[in-house]
């Protein structure tokens, strides 16, 4: 059984012993020390609990309590001479109890085995709740350092129509959702509506990320995968119109997209009226670096991707196919280009397949295709039933981000061999390790993601996936 000490006084400190009572566990024995009656007046105390009515700052009265072994000690009174007199006074007799002691004044006192509780700190912490965009964090609970908050969900957020399952969850988890007073235990299949709140516990840094993700204005893309854009240029490999090509539409995407910076890392440089060009369009957002050191991009690529916190990363079809394993492990969107000027693309494909890997990347899809202005068409083509319900999920994130959506039915024929003849297309493509393996087994598959080569001659963004 653990014994309790609370030293009290005032009016603070008869809430906080009502408060007690009214979750006391039975398997603690309390000892209160009061020396105002009205502190104590009204309370109906239960057997655990035993009343001291003496100044706690006398040490020949506190030596009739202090003979007993603490498991903690509470003092919560309402004068600075009283507070700081009952912590010196229990100090004589006990050096290591753990001892907090609220406070309303500042002190400080050299004791590893003190905490200060400070109200005003508390009070200020509370109010920020009721701020309208701020987060609100769990208080007394666990480290209580801010890993578990409380987040609503507003209208306009990419969370929203959203299965929980569907949502990648890194060093943080949703552990509960409210919706109209009413408890949910996350489900997979648990969809996340507006105005919805969601409970979410993991490391505090992580936590700020994932608010501001959830809180954020659409039009975020390549939040949340990362702020910065980033391109790979090897002059050693790459002819110039290679690297113009891909230095045009990195700059592009990063006029167009909510990107805070551009980097360009030019590996095997060669000095040349293209490379003096490439410097020169260095700025405040645009860093434009040579590596003199590094031969491959094997040997600086995820280190970059990592290190400059990169969302997105353009590269060519024959880039993409000498590397494509390490760009998988990157776990980074990766935006191939195609062989048009990317201002003649006009729409935005979507091919049904796995619906929880296209659903976890819906909001994604529209993102961009808001920020890039492109209409999005989604083919569902199911050889039998079709698939509505993902169907009906893109209709829904559509009227979210006020775009125009094409739901095409193609049970029948193929959609792929009509858009081969198509330029102006960019296809979002679920990119699962599996392209990896050979492509004459990806041939026979009903799910059309898994045959994008088939259009690897249209511009790609390819959308990272764990099997």
């Amino acid at each position: 059984m653990k014994k309790v000490l609370i030293i009290a006084d005032g009016i603070l400190a008869k809430y906080f012993l009502e408060r007690v009572i009214s979750v006391a566990s039975d398997s603690n024995e309390y000892a209160v020390v009061c020396y105002k009656k009205k502190t104590i007046k009204d309370i109906t105390f239960p057997e655990t609990f035993k009343i001291h009515s003496f100044d706690p700052t006398s040490l020949e009265k506190m030596a009739t309590v202090m003979n007993r072994d603490y498991y903690q000690v509470i003092i919560a009174v309402s004068k600075k001479i009283d507070a700081e007199g009952s912590y010196k006074t229990i100090r004589q007799f006990d050096k290591k109890t753990p001892i907090y002691l609220v406070d309303k004044w500042d002190l400080a006192f050299e004791d590893k085995y003190l905490k200060l509780v400070n109200t005003r700190k508390i009070a200020a912490f509370r109010l920020t709740d009721f701020v309208p965009n701020t987060p609100i964090f769990a208080q007394n609970i666990g480290l209580s350092a801010g890993e578990v908050m409380d987040i609503q969900v507003p209208v306009g957020s990419s969370y929203v129509y959203r299965h929980l399952g569907n949502i990648e969850q890194k060093k943080w988890h949703i552990a509960a959702l409210y919706r109209n007073s009413t408890l949910f235990l996350p489900k997979p299949n648990l969809m996340i509506q507006p105005n919805d709140n969601l409970l979410i516990v993991g490391a505090p840094d992580v936590l700020q990320d994932v608010y501001k993700s959830i809180k954020q204005e659409l039009g975020q893309f390549p939040q949340p995968f990362g702020s910065n854009i980033y391109c790979l240029i090897d002059m050693k490999n790459m002819n110039d119109e290679r690297a113009e090509a891909l230095l045009a539409n990195a700059l592009n995407l990063h006029e167009k997209l909510n990107s805070k910076k551009l980097y360009v890392k030019i590996i095997n440089p060669t000095y040349s009226f293209l490379f003096n060009n490439m410097k020169n369009l260095a700025s405040d957002d645009i860093d434009i670096s040579a590596d003199y050191y590094n031969f491959s991009p094997e040997s600086i690529y995820i280190s970059d991707v990592n290190r400059l916190n990169i969302g997105l990363c353009i590269v060519d079809k024959p880039f993409f196919k000498a590397n494509i394993k390490m760009l998988f492990n990157a776990q980074t969107p990766i935006f191939k280009i195609g062989g048009i000027a990317f201002e003649n693309v006009t729409n935005g494909i979507v091919f049904s397949g796995n619906t929880d890997d296209i659903e976890k990347h819906s909001s994604v899809i529209f993102d961009l295709s808001a920020q890039l202005d492109l209409k999005v068409q989604f083919y569902d083509f199911d050889p039998e039933i079709g698939n509505q319900e993902l169907a009906e999920h893109f209709e829904n994130i559509a009227k979210l981000y006020e775009k125009q959506i094409e739901i095409i039915k193609s049970h029948d024929k193929n959609p792929i061999f009509n858009l081969q003849k198509e330029d102006n297309i960019l296809q979002f493509v679920p990119f699962y390790e599996s392209f990896m393996k050979s492509k004459i087994a990806s041939m026979f598959s009903e799910d059309l993601n898994r045959v994008y080569f088939m259009l690897n001659d249209k511009y790609q963004l390819f959308l990272p996936i764990l099997e």
